[in-house]
């Protein structure tokens, strides 16, 4: 649905993105992330249309963008952060009016407008004047221009910004149905969006792509993951500390000696199985009936890796 080819954009002498590639398949939502400044509204734009690239290609369902660009925009929904209203208009009126600018007429047209008042939850306020809006009910109404023409792609660019807890998880779930059946980019700050909603993730930074893959795989190259976790509610305190910091196959052991229950995380050594470390743990406490209180295998969180991975491309 879209392809991106070794795309560039300078400004003056500011190379903004630099040979991004990626693809963007039907039912795929890819989690757009990365450090302010790091080319994410650029890629957007050029995306859209919005802004011709120095370099490369972007395709639309087999569209190219540069050549044909009105056909290829007539197939995408966009989001843009901050987007533009006409504030003295009703959000009725204004919804009326996008479904006209994409080609809809009479009934048609308001059909599109009340099923996306339905959809983004506007029905209440459909006719109360935007620039009354609160900033949660003007998003909500960039966001159903966006979908209005029910369109095969859709470039979201902070979608729950501004949205109280209650909206941002209706709009998610929203998000998540039209993937099934659209291929969506979605730009966000919020790392708990991009786990929640995202299939995809692709992570730039100083315009470079340092990542490309699904969340889980992110995740893994966190330096906590694949650590065992286990708690242990015992009095023998010191003949724990002793046996598990002499346990094999680990190249650190961290413990904590809590009031009640003492924590103790196990890290394997390099090519070593998390489930090898975890069950060594627990045939130990089985040997000298130490109650187990709990036991996991940490996964790692995207904030770590998130940070490692864009530090480190800014290091070199």
């Amino acid at each position: 649905m879209i392809r991106v080819e070794n795309l560039f954009k300078w400004y003056s002498r500011r190379l903004a993105v630099n040979d991004l590639s990626f693809s963007v398949n039907r039912g795929d939502i890819l989690g757009f992330i990365g450090p302010n400044g790091a080319g994410k509204s650029t890629t957007m734009r050029m995306i859209t249309g919005y802004l011709p690239p120095s370099l490369g290609c972007v395709l639309i369902n087999g569209i190219d963008m540069a050549r044909f660009p009105i056909k290829a925009k007539s197939r995408i929904g966009y989001l843009p952060e901050n987007a533009p209203l006409y504030s003295n208009m009703s959000v009725m009126a204004f919804l009326k009016f996008i479904a006209l600018m994409r080609g809809f007429r009479g009934r048609t047209a308001l059909g599109k407008v009340n099923e996306v008042l339905e959809r983004c939850f506007l029905e209440n306020v459909r006719h109360q004047r935007i620039d009354t809006l609160s900033k949660g009910y003007r998003h909500r109404t960039c966001f159903a221009q966006s979908i209005i023409h029910d369109p095969d792609i859709l470039v979201l660019d902070e979608p729950t910004d501004g949205l109280d807890p209650n909206q941002k998880r209706e709009i998610r779930k929203l998000i998540r149905e039209m993937g099934r059946t659209k291929a969506i980019v979605l730009s966000t700050h919020i790392l708990e969006e991009v786990e929640t909603v995202c299939s995809k993730v692709l992570v730039i930074s100083d315009g470079k792509k340092v990542f490309d893959g699904v969340p889980s795989g992110l995740k893994a190259m966190s330096e906590r993951a694949g650590d065992v976790l286990i708690g242990i509610n015992s009095e023998d305190r010191r003949e724990i500390i002793e046996t598990f910091e002499n346990i094999e196959l680990c190249d650190k052991v961290e413990i904590n000696q809590g009031c009640d229950v003492m924590s103790i995380r196990l890290c394997p050594m390099k090519g070593i199985p998390a489930e090898q470390i975890k069950l060594a743990a627990v045939r130990l406490c089985m040997q000298n009936g130490w109650p187990i209180d709990a036991l996991s295998i940490t996964q790692g969180t995207l904030a770590d890796v998130f940070h490692k991975i864009t530090e480190s491309q800014k290091e070199s």
